[in-house]
């Protein structure tokens, strides 16, 4: 016996005497949480029982509901987030790097400074390799590093693979009570070549700044021109790891804290490498530290590939010289290639 097609009475489009009227169509899509329909043909959704009680829903009760919902997710990912950072219930390397409180923390924190108070372009984001490592090599500025966090967030934020920049910092990083805690769980190491290499040997994207006190303390007269790049220690790192090299080029750091002289005995007295002066501190007292709202470009050069060389190419010091003086003299292009692009600092 062949199977009998069953209409049901509520049918909209089919009622008893063959009468019938247009389908009802809804508005929108179920709201967020519903369990899906099958679409009638022509695009028409059939309205459940419930729904024909209460009517079809409108656009802004559906927006409304989509907020709950998507404010429910917020609170109950922040309580499970604040549950395993009390319980210890989450995971930190070897180097103290804490990657889930780096992601939903300490870049949402550092992200506005970068999207709306530095408003950062990135350029050549695709020079970074979507795996395995690779050692980002860029120029140092600004008095307070906060080039490092803004290459960072620039990395993190605009890379297709979303890759995380592990940072190598200073010593002083590590001595100052707050900051060596915030450094070490956002991926920060000390800048030496054995974690380094540790960390390019394991597929991670390392960042450095060879100019380190000279470039970032230098006077406002002397900016965008690089300082000495050391004895090339990230190009021997590099080379035994077989990483890229990329060079990286930051402009707009310079201007934030424009250092117009150096109170070298303040800076003994408190066992730092520089007491900046700037047109707005120490004379404005804490609104002196504020920086200044410039606009940055961070540009990403072409890589330096260092795997056809072989082992014991790393301890050549001709080679390592030459291959130093070529990102450096890449960075340096490219900044003043950027400077002559640049129209206003601050637009």
């Amino acid at each position: 016996m062949a199977d009998a097609k069953v209409i049901p009475f509520d049918d909209d489009r089919t009622r008893p005497g063959g009468a019938q009227r247009p389908a009802r169509r809804r508005s929108v899509s179920a709201a967020a949480g519903a369990a899906p329909v099958s679409a009638l043909p022509g695009g028409e959704v059939p309205m459940g029982a419930e729904e024909a009680e209460e009517g079809a829903v409108t656009p802004q009760e559906a927006q409304e509901a989509a907020g709950r919902g998507d404010w429910d997710r917020r609170i109950a990912g922040g309580l499970a987030f604040l549950r395993r950072r009390v319980t210890g219930d989450y995971e930190v390397d070897e180097f103290g790097y804490d990657k889930e409180l780096t992601d939903q923390v300490l870049m949402s924190m550092l992200r506005p400074l970068a999207d709306k108070y530095f408003r950062v372009e990135v350029k050549g984001i695709e020079n970074i390799p979507s795996d395995g490592g690779a050692l980002i090599v860029a120029n140092h500025s600004g008095t307070l590093p906060l080039d490092g966090l803004m290459l960072q967030v620039a990395v993190h934020d605009n890379h297709p693979a979303n890759r995380h920049l592990r940072l190598l910092a200073a010593d002083l990083v590590f001595m100052l009570p707050v900051v060596n805690e915030l450094a070490r769980k956002a991926g920060h190491t000390l800048a030496c070549a054995e974690d380094a290499q540790r960390l390019l040997e394991r597929g991670e994207v390392v960042g450095v700044m060879p100019e380190g006190f000279k470039g970032i303390g230098k006077p406002f007269g002397d900016r965008y021109k690089l300082q000495r790049f050391g004895r090339g220690g990230f190009v021997s790192t590099a080379l035994r790891a077989g990483v890229p090299i990329v060079p990286c080029s930051i402009v707009g750091a310079e201007e934030i804290y424009p250092m117009i002289g150096n109170s070298k005995t303040l800076a003994r007295v408190l066992g730092i490498p520089y007491f900046p002066i700037t047109p707005t501190f120490p004379w404005l007292g804490p609104l002196g530290a504020v920086p200044l709202p410039t606009k940055w470009t961070i540009q990403f050069g072409e890589p330096i590939p260092t795997d056809s060389y072989p082992p014991e190419a790393a301890e050549d010091p001709m080679l390592m010289f030459n291959l130093t003086d070529q990102v450096r003299e890449q960075i340096q292009h490219t900044l003043y290639k950027l400077l002559v692009q640049r129209r206003s600092v601050f637009f």
